[in-house]
């Protein structure tokens, strides 16, 4: 896959790594994503990205970002809000197209399948949903194509901080903070007065049934299932 050349992205399989694929999956991003590697912070999940059974993309996704100027705005939500809903919110910290692997397309399409995963992977794992997801692009090195590609939406710039050990320390560095809906009413859940069922089981609830128009014959049958 060294040159540039058209590849049946359908055939693209995305997909949580097992425990024996961790350590080359920390070795490469280490040694070929721009900001290197250490961990990934808080809740986490590391993704491969597989054609013809052959590595040719890494993903790294962990707890959302504590707070946020432009995507706090953005959602609408509380202080309180926040704190309890964070939880919520995935961070795409690392993305990496590995080295040699030049395929058009590939990076959209990578991001996409895995945002059709995610939330039940994160169920599977942390018994709870996830309902949005972030990232931050340096824009002095990449124009965020594959994104905005995949669907996210440019909040705003950072102030240039990072936070450690609950204090904030300037590091120069301003990004472009985008963020993806994970569902259509993802920003209404984040900022609901209750918890939503969705956020409570990590699944979507049958609609409610209209016994007004809801014939005998049709209502056993609800009853029944």
């Amino acid at each position: 896959m060294q040159e540039n050349r058209r590849v049946d992205l359908n055939r693209l399989d995305v997909r949580p790594i097992t425990d024996s694929e961790r350590e080359p999956w920390d070795r490469l991003m280490k040694e070929h994503h721009y900001l290197g590697f250490k961990h990934l912070v808080g809740e986490s999940i590391r993704y491969v990205a597989l054609l013809e059974d052959r590595w040719v993309g890494l993903l790294g996704f962990c707890s959302g970002t504590f707070t946020s100027a432009p995507r706090d705005r953005w959602i609408g939500w509380s202080i309180p809000q926040r704190l309890q809903r964070l939880k919520y919110i995935v961070n795409n910290s690392r993305f990496l197209i590995l080295p040699g692997v030049q395929i058009p397309n590939l990076a959209s399409k990578t991001l996409a399948l895995t945002f059709q995963r995610i939330s039940k992977d994160w169920q599977e794992k942390y018994r709870h949903p996830v309902l949005l997801a972030e990232t931050f692009i340096d824009h002095t090195r990449f124009r965020g194509s594959c994104y905005r590609g995949a669907g996210f939406i440019p909040l705003g710039q950072t102030q240039g901080f990072r936070r450690s050990n609950g204090k904030y320390y300037p590091h120069g560095e301003i990004k472009t903070h985008l963020a993806r809906p994970l569902y259509k009413d993802s920003l209404k859940q984040l900022v609901a007065a209750f918890p939503t069922p969705f956020m409570l089981t990590g699944t979507i609830p049958p609609p409610l049934l209209d016994l007004n128009r809801l014939d005998i014959k049709e209502l056993v049958s609800h009853m029944e299932a």
